[in-house]
């Protein structure tokens, strides 16, 4: 991290005074590990370093901007897959002249084949929206067609529907839905935990054995071909479910119709569908625990910087958690990436900016031996 001399040209932020290393450190520091602007500025008050939290925001404004074609180049890659995990959570946004917070939305959207032994690089892309409108996440999806891991958000219920119809209706038309569902069995599984920890309730706890039984299937098969988890999955899992279901419908005509175990029982027999359709491809999963697992980071975050100063704020929050949760899901060291990168992009030719991404990058040290072996050739 070091600060620019007052005779370089090429500075990353006009007439900001610090160079590309600063800016990478402090997007890594507030983003990765959480620490709010104005801590970062008492840190480096500490070692005689002066800047305060609105110079360092408007830093962040203007390297947001830079980076913002890589974000969109992440974000098309992420929606070229045909399996996507969609999850979201609030975020508190100060509201313009109230001196009060309102409530905006983060979302992400997950591709990642590793789990089939795929080889396409793995991407995650952030959203910030300033409500939950379900017009937003329809719009990012708006090209996408394949599978869709979520929770059961209307929002997403029109994605599923065919020429108009509901997804429910399907068979009243021919071919499948641009978008098909694909359930959670761990947002079914909460429901019974939660009866099961209140009440100790022996339907709910022998529900949570059967959907466990479901999740010990697949941990050995993780990372294996699609082709060996489905038959694995047809073989094993399909057996369990359906006596699942049977056994449900029984507990439930046991039950009072109104209280929260049958709200449990109703939920997954509605969803019953979508939580089966993981046993007819190998590509899909059992939850959509990889989506809500790539949400802590940014709930975390909410925790230690409270809020975002505009909806502005939370467009770059979504910006930098895109890049730096793509490049750690790629093996790259984020800050030592986003160095390169910020120090670059600015000067690099826009229709190879792909160079950049983290699945292609290469450090700055192996671009140097290339050159050199080059030059010893051509020598």
């Amino acid at each position: 991290m070091a600060f620019a001399r007052e005779d370089d040209r090429d500075l990353v932020v006009p007439r900001g005074m610090v160079d590309a290393s600063f800016l990478a450190h402090m997007i890594v520091a507030k983003f990765c590990d959480h620490i709010p602007l104005y801590r970062q500025a008492g840190i480096d008050l500490r070692a005689g370093i002066e800047i305060d939290r609105s110079q360092r925001a408007a830093w962040l404004g203007h390297t947001a901007w830079l980076l913002a074609p890589l974000v969109e180049l992440v974000a098309a890659h992420v929606m070229a897959g045909r399996v996507i995990h969609a999850d979201d959570t609030p975020v508190d946004v100060l509201a313009p002249g109230t001196g009060k917070t309102k409530t905006g939305r983060l979302w992400v959207y997950l591709r990642d084949e590793r789990q089939h032994a795929g080889t396409t690089p793995p991407a995650v892309l952030y959203r910030y929206t300033p409500d939950r409108k379900g017009e937003h996440c329809r719009k990012e999806l708006g090209h996408f067609t394949g599978w869709l891991h979520a929770d059961g958000y209307a929002g997403f219920a029109r994605l599923y529907e065919i020429a108009g119809l509901k997804a429910s209706d399907a068979a009243l038309v021919q071919g499948p839905p641009r978008v098909a569902e694909v359930a959670c069995w761990s947002h079914v599984r909460r429901g019974f935990f939660d009866e099961w920890d209140t009440h100790k309730s022996t339907i709910a706890k022998e529900a949570l054995d059967r959907i466990g039984a479901l999740f010990d299937i697949e941990r050995p098969i993780a990372g294996s071909p699609p082709d060996i988890r489905r038959s694995v999955r047809q073989r094993t899992a399909r057996p369990k479910i359906d006596e699942l279901g049977v056994w449900l419908d029984a507990q439930l005509a046991k039950i009072p119709g109104k209280s929260d175990l049958a709200k449990a029982i109703r939920y997954a027999r509605w969803r019953w569908q979508a939580l089966m359709r993981y046993l007819d491809d190998g590509r899909l999963e059992i939850s959509n625990n990889a989506a809500e697992n790539k949400i802590r980071p940014a709930a975390l975050g909410r925790k230690n910087w409270l809020f975002c100063g505009s909806d502005a704020g939370g467009v770059r929050a979504a910006a930098f958690y895109t890049l730096i949760g793509t490049a750690a899901m790629n093996g790259i060291e984020p800050e030592a990436w986003l160095t390169d990168v910020i120090a670059r992009i600015g000067a690099h030719p826009i229709n190879r900016l792909a160079e950049l991404l983290p699945w292609n990058w290469r450090p700055p040290a192996t671009r140097l031996g290339e050159a050199e072996r080059r030059d010893s050739v051509a020598a």
